[in-house]
Parts: C-alpha cells; sequence; structure tokens
C-alpha cells in the first residue's frame, strides 16, 4: 500500500467523491520546533502519525526496539473515541469536529501498536472506531464517510488482521472489506487485466491505478505492511493466467500478475508527471516488491528489489523516516538484508531520522552478528526461487490517488 499523506492527496480525495474533511487543527508555525520524539523533520501536519507509525513498524521488524517516548507519542495522538489523526501539535486538548481524523493513519497505528505489544487498550478503541466507520458496500474510504476505495480498505484489512479480528467477518449490511475490494477489481481484458482501481470514476468506470494495486493485492490476501519472506500462495505456486475475480484470493493473483507485467518493463514503476516525462516512483516500486513477495512471485519481486538498491538512495534520503520504512519492508519481504542494501545500512538511516533506540548499542552489535546469517539466507533464497517481493502503494512515503503504472 503505498499511502502518501500531503494535502495534495486531500484534494484529490474530496476531488474523487470521498467525504471533504473538516479543516484539520493549525499545525506549528515554522518557527516553532515540532516534537524530539517525532521522526522525520518535516511538516507533520498531514502524515505524522503515519511515518511514525512506519518508522516504529520497522524497526520492530529487523529487532530495533524504538525509543519509549517515540511510542508514547504515538499513543497520545489517539482521540476519545479510538480514531487517530494524522498530528495534534497538543494532544492534552480533546478532539472535536474540527479534528482532522481518518482511517489510513488509524490502521497504521494499529499495525505498529500491535506488533510492538502492550497497548491492547488503544488498538481496541481504534479498531471499534474503524468498524464504527465502515461504509454499506464493505469498504472504507480515507475520511469517515467518504467513498470506498481499495487503498484505505487494504489499510485497514491489514490493521485488523494484526489485531486478530478475521477481515471477512467484520461486515457492514452484510458486506465485507473483500466484497469492496473485489468490486474495485478490474476484469481480465484489455492491456489492465486484472489491475485494481484507486475509486470508480464519475462514471462508475475503473481504471487501472499501479499504486492501488499494490495495496489491493496485500489487502485481498489479508496482509499487512510487514510480509514474512518464502509465503507463496496456490495461485502463484500454478503460475495461472488472469481469471474470473470470484475470489479475493483470485483478485490478489490477477493484481500480481498485473504488476509483474508492469514491472518487467524496466524493473520499476513509474508515476505520470503533467508535462512531461513520466517519473520513477520508488515508493510504489517497494510497495509492488511486497505486494508480489506476500503472492510468492519471486522472480519479479528480486529483479525490482535489486533496481532499489541501485537507484533508490537519493529519493530516500530526500523523503526520510516512511521511504527508509518501506524499503525495509521490501528488504524484508524477500529476505534481503536491510542493514547492507546496495551498500547502505537503512536501519542505521531510518534511526538516524528520529530519536534513538532503546540500547542502541546492544541493538546494533546484534544486527552486526546477524549480518552473515542474513546474507547467507538472502543468496540461498535467491539461488532457489529468485527472491520474492511485494508492496503496498502504501506509499508509506505518500501516496498519489491518480497514479497511473
Amino acid at each position: 500500500m503505498n499511502v502518501r499523506h500531503s494535502a495534495a492527496v486531500l484534494a484529490a480525495v474530496a476531488v474523487i467523491g470521498a467525504a471533504t474533511p473538516a479543516a484539520a487543527a493549525p499545525s506549528p508555525s515554522p518557527s516553532q520546533a515540532f516534537p524530539s520524539a517525532l521522526y522525520g523533520d518535516k511538516d507533520p501536519q498531514y502524515d505524522g502519525v503515519w511515518r511514525q507509525s512506519l518508522a516504529l513498524l520497522a524497526q520492530h521488524t529487523v529487532g530495533v526496539k524504538p525509543a519509549a517516548k517515540s511510542v508514547e507519542w504515538l499513543v497520545r495522538q489517539q482521540c476519545a473515541d479510538g480514531s487517530f489523526a494524522p498530528y495534534r501539535a497538543d494532544p492534552t486538548t480533546a478532539c472535536d469536529a474540527k479534528t482532522m481524523v481518518d482511517t489510513n493513519q488509524t490502521a497504521a497505528a494499529i499495525q505498529a501498536l500491535t506488533a510492538l505489544g502492550g497497548h491492547d487498550a488503544v488498538t481496541g478503541k481504534a479498531v471499534t472506531w474503524l468498524k464504527s466507520v465502515q461504509n454499506k458496500d464493505g469498504g472504507w474510504g480515507y475520511t469517515p464517510g467518504g467513498a470506498s476505495d481499495t487503498n484505505s480498505t487494504s489499510v485497514v484489512i491489514g490493521a485488523l488482521t494484526a489485531a486478530g479480528e478475521k477481515p471477512e467477518q467484520v461486515e457492514k449490511g452484510g458486506k465485507s472489506p473483500y466484497d469492496a475490494l473485489l468490486k474495485l477489481a478490474l476484469g481480465c481484458d484489455g492491456d489492465d487485466a486484472g489491475a485494481f482501481a484507486f475509486q470508480p470514476d464519475e462514471r462508475g468506470e475503473l481504471a487501472a491505478n499501479a499504486d492501488a494495486t499494490a495495496a489491493g493485492v496485500l489487502g485481498a490476501l489479508g496482509k499487512g505492511m510487514v510480509v514474512k519472506p518464502g509465503a507463496k500462495t496456490e495461485a502463484a505456486k500454478k503460475g495461472q493466467a488472469c481469471e474470473d475475480k470470484k475470489t479475493p484470493e483470485q483478485a490478489a493473483a490477477n493484481g500480481a500478475g498485473y504488476l509483474a507485467k508492469a514491472l518487467a518493463k524496466n524493473g520499476h514503476l513509474t508515476s505520470p508527471t503533467p508535462g512531461s516525462d513520466p517519473k520513477r516512483d520508488y515508493g510504489n516500486t517497494a510497495d509492488a516488491v511486497v505486494a508480489l513477495a506476500a503472492h510468492g512471485d519471486t522472480g519479479q519481486a528480486a529483479k525490482s528489489l535489486r533496481w532499489l538498491e541501485k537507484n533508490s538512495a537519493p529519493w530516500a534520503a530526500q523523503n526520510g523516516p516512511a521511504a527508509y520504512a518501506q524499503l525495509i519492508f521490501a528488504a524484508h519481504a524477500t529476505g534481503t538484508n536491510p542493514r547492507d542494501f546496495g551498500g547502505t545500512d537503512l536501519v542505521k538511516r531510518l534511526n538516524a531520522t528520529g530519536p534513538a533506540p532503546q540500547s542502541a548499542e546492544q541493538t546494533q552489535a546484534a544486527g552486526e552478528k546477524k549480518s552473515d546469517s542474513d546474507v547467507f539466507g538472502v543468496w540461498w533464497y535467491v539461488g532457489v526461487c529468485l527472491v520474492a517481493g511485494v508492496g503496498i502503494g502504501f506509499l508509506f512515503s505518500g501516496r498519489r490517488k491518480k497514479q497511473q503504472p
């Protein structure tokens, strides 16, 4: 899932039919320092909880224990009803109708805090809130009451799974999240066969969206942001072509096929840029690697992972904690050592964007000690099945809703 949080994203949500969010609480003035517990040094007004959640989840995934104050900052961002807003400068002030809460920040916080453990009350309230804003078609929009979209529905599915819920049993009006995803999946005709759309357009038609497809594959498989390497679905084992999307598993297989085809052109995905050539989309490529890995499509995932190793360093440095987290998720999903990612230590770079982790020296030593076995595991896996990868348009650095491959 490649969720991009920015003013542009919120504007896009309004344009494509989601409910217009209430005005956000004012962000700190440029001269005011952001909380020392927060990861990243850019304005957190639109993505504070998102990037904090990804940073903490990525650290946990690689065995790093996050700074206690960073975890506490995330916990205190929760509103009394269980939801999370992108950023509350003063968490002692109660949330009100003007507080801009959304499903994506809430779902990301659930995944991070569930992984870290010890926050059942917080995640329980958050899950309850998500259930309360589920749409009648079974899905979720970015904001409460907004039209369901693939990315939001998928990141919520990941949160439900992480919290021990069974997404297929979370229903509204007799419809589950999987019902919503199936309606957003394209058929098997044409060049865009198997892709997912973000939302139907004004005429109710579906347009292929690489970002949404990466998210949709993970959602349809019931997976969250962190995918264990080595998984392989029955559809991946059979290598079957696009077929009628009667089940979530088949829709995921179709989506994975679309992503593999799109990535095969040059190893990465692109995003359209009005008036100029399409730009390389590093975040969505990372998410696609995670999605392919979750499905078991190892060959193309490995190739695109190698492309990221060679080319993503400048992008990650510019975009900060969420970008490093995305790359760590992609590395983890393919069995690649994130401490030696094309010569870059992603874990060290991520840690440097926020407070030092607990027992930083011990954690680093443990990581170095483990690196030899990690590298062996990677090459063994590549030799056997050509490392796989899968991705979440979780843009985990940000998400452009209308993105095309």
